[in-house]
């Protein structure tokens, strides 16, 4: 119940951009980064998503797209998430841990897979 009352709210500011035909304009970049996070967060499907938002499918298709270019161009800088480049290791160890594969990269880091072909894909990627 608390997404619900959560995408109560967001409804509700998403209503203050529509127009008298209820057609969504100018919708602030605030907005268009919390319907991006709600829907990213959203454990139901896209369609239950867009019409809890009262939103057409067209209009969620607008306003993620808006909300992933405003993180690609910058104007939005997301602090969750940080890119790490991987560098070809000196020494690689591999150990089996129950139904998951776990890499020993250098300086300590690790990194887990769930498969096999993860693990090769990975592994074909930084040779």
């Amino acid at each position: 119940m608390g997404e619900d009352m959560e995408n109560v709210v967001l409804k509700k500011r998403l209503n203050t951009f529509r127009t008298a035909k209820g057609k969504l304009s100018r919708v602030s970049d605030e907005v268009i980064m919390e319907v991006l996070r709600a829907w990213e967060s959203w454990p139901g499907t896209s369609k239950e998503f867009y019409q809890d938002l009262s939103l057409s499918k067209q209009q969620l298709a607008i306003l993620i797209k808006k909300g992933k270019k405003l993180i690609r161009n910058g104007i939005v800088v997301e602090s969750e998430f940080s890119e790490i480049k991987v560098a070809a290791p000196e020494t690689k160890e591999i150990v089996s841990c129950g139904n998951k594969i776990v890499l020993k990269w250098e300086k300590g880091n690790t990194i887990h897979f769930a498969k096999v072909d993860q693990l090769i894909d990975f592994l074909k990627k930084v040779a």
